[in-house]
């Protein structure tokens, strides 16, 4: 509390460096519990001079904030630099940026909670109330602000297995980030005069809901899962390396793989896989610029089996205007004819496209997937429609770690299909961190999770985020797995919203009310 300058600054770094522990794939969630009493006790001495006016107050609380952000988003970022290694000549020199830039502006966010809680300061059990509510809509701003980007956020910490994951159908991912703050900020009450014994109980009765719910929830749906009638996936991870992806004189190599790989026989006595599922843009071409490929991939299929694989699709320009290439999944019948496609919407910024791109080319930028010039983003969202009766709700890589597009108004779905290639991020914590918030989603809509990566990890879980299939990281190979049916889901993204709202509002009331009694 007393110490200052780079005492504090190493203190709030640690303290948020340390939280990462927390996250996939360590998942030691128990070290929050001293991460978060360290960012209370520095808040608690974290205010200027009274001449300073109300920004200089304010000044030493963001500054805690934003290192404490810094140390976090490093410590649980720093795997993006290996994207820019893998074509180093070209992006080795943004390497800084992507380590240090990318964490430095995240923890704007965490910066400006700390200083909004510390507006409500008060002693007890008020303060990590403001804590709470302030990281809380911060993590929501992060899914928005600047296209959004929540990777990470908080709440995640508090769901290392699915037993502590079923809460999150119900209050969300921002929502859980609120009440992990309030939680895991409770030992910083131990010695409070005012609101330690009501803030401590009040952190154990969220603690023990969060993991009970959890308990009945499972209990109620042991580890006989329902199936859906007659649909068998195949998840094919070739682990092809990111560097030879788009490599000429590996493309032969490249479709042979996959193509031997999906026509592996199955286990002796197991049903025949339906669909046969290839991560992001698995095809190493434009289809229009190989023309045999498709009846190559319909010599391969079996009577009534569908190949769904990510692609490159290409749209020719109209009126003299370029073409536009799209991160897509393509299904393909057992005639080699494409029954259904679906775009990515949800871009990644620098990585496949280029924001302010007339001014930025000007200076040499290009984005990170730059084989195509930079990819465009689809103008709608709707379900891909498969044989079989399957609604499929299509996720392209990071489309994952956004709970609104898990859900498509009006269109309920079967599964969730997420293809995604984290071959950029080699054998780091990034793959980990990934998979865990595909899996949240798959909690929030009560459908079954279908995730093909190139590299890893693959998997197919139910609709409680239980795997029930997988690859690891770094493995070739195929996995069959009998699809499990979609649960019921009372919630949806709104009402989840709501309850948010809600939970903030309780924690803005507990603040006030502390405020008034210090009065």
């Amino acid at each position: 509390m007393l110490c200052w300058g780079g005492k504090r600054i190493l203190l709030s770094m640690f303290a948020g460096a340390l939280a990462v522990l927390a996250l996939p794939p360590f998942n030691f969630f128990a070290v929050l519990f001293v991460s978060f009493p360290i960012l209370v006790w520095l808040l608690d001495g974290a205010i200027g001079p009274a001449e300073a006016g109300p920004v200089g107050r304010l000044r030493p609380a963001f500054l805690t904030g934003w290192w404490f952000g810094f140390g976090y988003f490093v410590a649980g970022l720093w795997w993006l630099g290996n994207a820019l290694l893998i074509e180093a000549d070209s992006f080795a020199w943004a390497l800084p940026i992507a380590v240090l830039g990318l964490p430095a502006v995240l923890a704007v966010f965490y910066g400006v909670a700390a200083a909004a809680a510390r507006l409500l300061w008060s002693d007890g059990l008020g303060r990590i109330a403001a804590l709470s509510a302030a990281f809380g809509l911060a993590e929501f701003a992060r899914a928005f602000v600047l296209t959004g980007f929540p990777w990470n956020a908080i709440g995640y910490a508090a769901m290392p297995t699915p037993l502590m994951m079923q809460s999150s159908e119900i209050v969300g991912i921002y929502g859980m980030s609120a009440l992990a703050v309030f939680v895991f900020s409770a030992p910083a009450l131990i010695g409070t005069r005012r609101g330690a014994v009501p803030g401590i109980l009040i952190a154990l009765v969220l603690f023990c809901t969060h993991a009970g719910y959890g308990l009945v929830v499972l209990s109620q749906n042991g580890t006989t899962r329902p199936i859906h009638d007659g649909a068998v996936i195949r998840i094919v991870q070739p682990a092809i390396d990111q560097s030879a992806k788009w490599d000429i004189a590996e493309r032969e190599r490249i479709f042979s793989n996959l193509l031997q790989l999906s026509a592996l026989p199955q286990k002796e006595g197991a049903p025949r896989p339906t669909h046969i599922i290839w991560p992001e843009t698995a095809l190493p071409f434009l289809l229009t610029e190989n023309p045999g490929a498709l009846s190559r991939m319909a010599d391969m299929l079996q009577v009534g089996q569908t190949l769904i694989t990510g692609a490159v699709r290409q749209e020719d320009g109209v009126g003299g205007t370029t073409r536009r290439f799209y991160n897509s999944m393509y299904a393909i019948d057992d005639e080699g004819q494409i029954i259904g496609s679906a775009d990515k919407a949800h871009l990644v910024p620098f990585g496949e496209y280029l924001p302010f791109e007339a001014l930025l080319r000007r200076f040499g930028l290009t984005p990170v997937a730059e084989s195509f010039g930079g990819f465009s983003g689809a103008e709608r969202r709707g379900l891909l429609s498969l044989p079989g009766g399957l609604n499929a709700i299509p996720l392209i890589c990071y489309e994952a770690i956004f709970p609104r597009l898990a859900e498509i108004d009006g269109e309920p779905g079967a599964l969730l299909l997420n293809l995604t290639n984290d071959a950029w991020y080699g054998f780091t914590p990034g793959p980990y961190q990934h998979l865990r918030q595909a899996q949240l989603r798959a909690v929030e809509t009560r459908l079954p999770l279908v995730r093909a990566a190139n590299n890893g990890i693959s998997v197919v879980t139910d609709s409680f985020g239980r795997i029930v299939g997988s690859l690891p990281l770094g493995d070739a190979g195929v996995f069959d797995v009998e699809l499990p049916a979609a649960g019921v889901s009372l919630w949806h993204n709104g009402s989840r919203l709501i309850t948010f709202g809600l939970i903030i509002g309780i924690m803005v009331l507990l603040t006030l009310v502390a405020r008034r009694g210090k009065s």
